[in-house]
C-alpha cells in the first residue's frame, strides 16, 4: 500500500520543477500533505525512463538559473517529493486500489497539449476491473473516481489540472461528465463527480528549459501557481509560489498577452527574417531590432489594453518581470521550440488583445499584432 495522499499523472520536467518541488520545500516545513505517487500515463521511452529512475531512488536534482531583482541566482535543489512512481498500464491494478481506499487527497495533472483528448479505444468496458488502464488520460481518471465513488464517496478530493487550458478544472470536470454520461454511468455518479469533486482552475507558469537526465530540471527562479478559490478546496502544500484569487481572469491574462505573446513575437521575427536555427530568446533580446519590436508591441498594443481595464501598473510590474526572464543568461530558450504551432499561437495569443481593443473602442491601430493575424490565417 502506498498511502500518499497526492497522485499525479504526468511525469514532465515542467511538474518535476514546479508543482513537485513546491511540494518537497513544502514537506521539510512540515506544511505538505505528504508523498507523491507519480504515474506515467503515456507509452514515451523517456517518461519510462523517469520512471524507473524515480522508483530506484526516488530523489532529483533541480537547477534554479537566472536573475531575480536584478541579481544572478544559479543554485542547485533536490526534491524529494516523489515517493512512488508507477506505470499505468502494469500497475492499473494497484490504482485502481489506491484510489478505492480514500487515502488520495488530491490529484494533480500535467499531460501535454493532448492531454485532454479522447482515445476510440476506451470504453465502458474499463469500468468492470477487468480491463486494462484505458488508453486516454481522461478516461483513466474516470475509472479511478468511478471506483473512488464506489468505495468510499464521502473522502475528500480535490483535482488540480495543470494543462495550460483556459478554466482547466471546469474543463476536465464537464468532459468527464459528458464521458460518465456516454458511458451510461448511474446518474448519482455524476452528481458526485460534479457536487463531490473540488475542480480547481488554476494557472501555471514558469519556464523550465530543459531536462535533466535522466530526471531532473533546470529551471528559472520565477514560479507561479495561480489557483481559483472555492469552497472545500485542499491543495497539495502551502508554497510561496502559490497563490489563492478569486479572480482568475487577470493571471491568465497577464501571461498570454505579455509572456506568451512576447515569446510568439519573438518566434515570428525569427521566422520572417530567417535568423539561425539555434536562436534563444537571449539571443533575441540582445539583439536591437527584435528587442526594439517587442518593447514597442507591449508599449503600445497591448499595456493601453491593460490601462482600460484598470490593470495599468500590475501589468507594468509584471512586463518587468517578463523581462527580466527574456533575459536570463542561463536558459537555452529556442525560439524554434516556441514557434511550433505558430499560427495557432498567434490566434490564440494575439487574437483576444485586438478583440478587447475594439470592444473596449480604444481605437488602437496594434500594427504589429494585426499584421500577425492576417499572416495566420
Amino acid at each position: 500500500m502506498l498511502n500518499h495522499p497526492i497522485l499525479q499523472f504526468g511525469t514532465s520536467r515542467f511538474l518535476q520543477a514546479h508543482v513537485d518541488l513546491f511540494v518537497g520545500q513544502a514537506m521539510e516545513r512540515g506544511e505538505a500533505l505528504g508523498g507523491i505517487t507519480i504515474v506515467q500515463t503515456t507509452n514515451s521511452a523517456e517518461s519510462a525512463l523517469r520512471i524507473a529512475t524515480l522508483a530506484a531512488a526516488p530523489g532529483y536534482p533541480v537547477r534554479i538559473r537566472g536573475l531575480q531583482g536584478g541579481r544572478a541566482v544559479d543554485q542547485t535543489l533536490q526534491c524529494h517529493a516523489i515517493h512512488a512512481a508507477l506505470y499505468a498500464q502494469a500497475h492499473w491494478p494497484q490504482l485502481r486500489q489506491e484510489m478505492a481506499r480514500g487515502e488520495v487527497q488530491v490529484i494533480v495533472s500535467n499531460t501535454g497539449d493532448q492531454g485532454f483528448a479522447l482515445h476510440a479505444a476506451d470504453t465502458a468496458a474499463a469500468l468492470d476491473g477487468c480491463a486494462g488502464a484505458p488508453h486516454s488520460f481522461p478516461a483513466k481518471l474516470l475509472v479511478l473516481l468511478h471506483g473512488r465513488w464506489l468505495a468510499r464517496p464521502q473522502a475528500p478530493l480535490s483535482v488540480c489540472p495543470c494543462e495550460l487550458v483556459s478554466r482547466n478544472g471546469d474543463t476536465l470536470r464537464d468532459l468527464l461528465g459528458a464521458l460518465a454520461v456516454q458511458w451510461r454511468t448511474p446518474a448519482a455518479f455524476g452528481t458526485w463527480l460534479r457536487e463531490h469533486c473540488v475542480w480547481a482552475n488554476s494557472l501555471v507558469d514558469r519556464i523550465v528549459s530543459e531536462p535533466l537526465h535522466p530526471v531532473g530540471a533546470v529551471a528559472e527562479p520565477y514560479a507561479l501557481w495561480a489557483v481559483e478559490r472555492q469552497a472545500r478546496l485542499v491543495l497539495p502544500c502551502r508554497h510561496e509560489a502559490i497563490v489563492l484569487t478569486d479572480d482568475l481572469a487577470p493571471y491568465e491574462q497577464r501571461k498570454l498577452w505579455l509572456l506568451n505573446l512576447g515569446h510568439t513575437l519573438l518566434a515570428e521575427d525569427w521566422l520572417r527574417q530567417g535568423r539561425p536555427p539555434g536562436e534563444t530568446v537571449l539571443q533575441a533580446m540582445q539583439a536591437p531590432a527584435p528587442r526594439a519590436a517587442l518593447e514597442a508591441v507591449w508599449a503600445d498594443e497591448v499595456l493601453p489594453v491593460f490601462d482600460a481595464l484598470g490593470q495599468r501598473a500590475v501589468a507594468e510590474d509584471y512586463v518587468a518581470s517578463v523581462r527580466e526572464r527574456f533575459l536570463n543568461p542561463y536558459l537555452e530558450h529556442h525560439l524554434a521550440d516556441i514557434a511550433r504551432n505558430h499560427a495557432q499561437k498567434k490566434q490564440r495569443r494575439f487574437a483576444p488583445v485586438v478583440a478587447l481593443a475594439e470592444e473596449l473602442k480604444l481605437g488602437l491601430p496594434q500594427p504589429r499584432l494585426r499584421a500577425g493575424l492576417v499572416e495566420a490565417h
